[in-house]
């Protein structure tokens, strides 16, 4: 009797460490990855080039056998291309990699790759020696040569990366992404797990410097709400329901197509990105939505900046990865700013003057509004602009007056915010637009609105409540207008909509600098696509200005 007990107090611990193992490797596997471990930042190095590719299947349990290559040399894109929807395992790109000046004479560089069921079809090339496909799992071809020919022609491939969706795209400079997903089984098919590769060493990217036009004007494109998901997504409260008779309604090809349709119609100067770009309960690999939203504005050599709303951080990327992409894409001015100062994107954008002067002629004032409450047994629902957040703006605006005052000509202020700012919902001021639901506003009055009115900021921008599309003027003690609030209106099918018939559209400010105007208006994604929704001068003679 008592050989029995122990006997099953053995096997009852064998199992209980056997549950317990399996709990924190499944734990493991849900969490997010570190900065430093995704694909996507500087896995990249310089002066490298692959020498060969595959595709790994192994074992999410650690008892049978990890996912980590075991081949010194080789490295890891850590993104499952099962997107964590496998509960035994999971399946990598790994690739091996050297040093161009450590290559051996033996040694194959990859000079091309494809993904096909059956083997690429070879096209003689009378320049280059003829160079057989090499197969490997997933559907994978590599074509691999020598040092010399890879040296010599720059098509070495540099460094491999993982996207997802049908959709995929891949704004850095010298990428590519590959048509095909990879071809290991239906589930990546299904999920359309991409590979993107690139050629030659890392293009060094020069920031660009916005600046007014010869004829003194300049454009602001206002994106709120963009709401991108890793793969199509699925729309919700489309009007209509679907553009093409007998089709289902595609998020993120309707939301990117109304976007791509107004950015070659009204050619902005500046794009503002004003947050939730990523709908991140949709965004297993938010790094596919992320290229998504810059891709289109990239192509187009059009300036973009971006803050950050409450969903862009809820899929695996929180603010800090996220913004670390951004920094380094083309055409981006998006900057983390100060690590002193609460939260991810706090800092500014200078507009230039026409000419060749160096003075700004517009300032414009990007905060990070944060997320959810931190205290919501007191203050329910959003957070708010934090006391450092607010004395960093108003440090960073009186120190740059003195400079802006030696513009011979004027010099402008606004703000752009994810989250509105209690007195959005104040119905006293007045107001032009819709204003379809309740303004979701933090419970906690910080008070940047009274910091911006005091720096003499002219209007601030926010997103967030997607059916709201209003702006609303603020007045001071004697009554006269001090301060413009306006919404973006939402943008992107991927949020919601449903505010009795709410139709997508996208928010613009048209400066004049010859008398100092600004005018906004709205362009919508259905109907009367062609007008200038709500327009109206918000700004005159470099002032706020008040309804006629």
């Amino acid at each position: 009797m008592t050989r029995r007990f122990v006997r099953a107090g053995i096997q009852l611990a064998i199992f209980a460490s056997f549950v317990l193992l399996l709990i924190v490797t499944l734990d493991n596997k849900f969490r997010v990855l570190p900065a430093s471990i995704h694909g996507h930042l500087p896995s990249h190095y310089p002066g490298f080039v692959i020498t060969d590719v595959t595709v790994v299947t192994c074992s999410v349990l650690g008892l049978l056998g990890g996912c980590k290559p075991s081949t010194p040399g080789w490295t890891q894109v850590e993104k499952d291309l099962y997107l964590n929807t496998g509960w035994t395992s999971a399946a990598y790109i790994q690739f091996q990699r050297k040093k161009e000046e450590e290559l051996l004479p033996t040694d194959k560089v990859v000079i091309d790759l494809k993904i096909s069921r059956l083997a690429p079809e070879f096209q003689d090339d009378p320049k280059e020696d003829k160079v057989e496909w090499e197969q490997r799992p997933g559907g994978l071809w590599l074509k691999r040569t020598a040092k010399r020919h890879a040296s010599d022609s720059h098509s070495a491939i540099t460094s491999v990366d993982v996207l997802f969706g049908a959709d995929a795209v891949d704004p850095r400079a010298g990428w590519e992404v590959r048509d095909t997903p990879v071809l290991l089984d239906s589930r990546t098919e299904g999920l359309e797990a991409k590979i993107t590769v690139r050629r030659g060493d890392p293009v060094k990217i020069k920031k660009p410097v916005p600046r007014i036009n010869e004829n003194g004007r300049f454009k602001i494109m206002q994106l709120a709400d963009l709401h991108l998901s890793t793969g199509l997504g699925h729309c919700r409260d489309p009007v209509p329901p679907e553009l093409t008779p007998g089709e289902g309604c595609e998020a993120d090809p309707r939301t990117l197509d109304f976007v791509e349709r107004l950015l070659d119609e009204e050619q902005p100067d500046l794009v503002i990105l004003s947050g939730d770009q990523v709908n991140g309960e949709t965004s297993k690999d938010a790094q596919s939505p992320l290229f998504k939203s810059v891709k289109m504005l990239v192509d187009r050599k059009i300036p973009y900046a971006a803050i950050f709303g409450n969903h862009d951080d809820e899929g695996n990327l929180n603010r800090q990865q996220s913004m670390d992409i951004l920094e380094g894409l083309p055409y981006s001015l998006s900057s983390a700013g100060p690590e002193d100062v609460d939260g991810v994107g706090n800092y500014i954008v200078e507009v230039l003057g026409r000419g060749n002067t160096d003075h700004s002629a517009l300032t414009l004032y990007l905060l990070d509004s944060h997320s959810y409450s931190p205290d919501e047994r007191q203050f329910r629902g959003y957070d708010w602009i934090k006391p450092n957040q607010i004395r960093w703006f108003k440090s960073t605006a009186q120190g740059l007056k003195a400079k802006h005052q030696q513009y011979t000509y004027m010099h402008m202020n606004m703000a752009f915010i994810h989250i509105p700012l209690p007195e959005f919902a104040q119905r006293g001021n007045y107001f032009r637009g819709n204003w379809s639901e309740p303004s979701t506003a933090p419970g906690f009055n910080s008070g940047f609105k009274d910091a911006l009115e005091e720096e003499g900021i002219l209007f601030v921008g926010c997103g967030h409540d997607h059916a709201n599309d209003y702006c609303a003027l603020s007045k001071n003690e004697a009554q006269k207008p001090s301060l413009w609030m306006c919404y973006g209106g939402g943008a992107g099918f991927g949020g919601y909509g449903g505010y009795g018939g709410f139709i997508r559209r996208v928010r613009f400010f048209e400066f004049d600098m010859n008398p100092g105007r600004v005018v906004t208006y709205k362009r919508l994604e259905y109907g009367n696509t062609e007008a200038r929704i709500d327009e109206m001068m918000i700004v005159d003679g470099g002032m706020v200005k008040g309804p006629d």
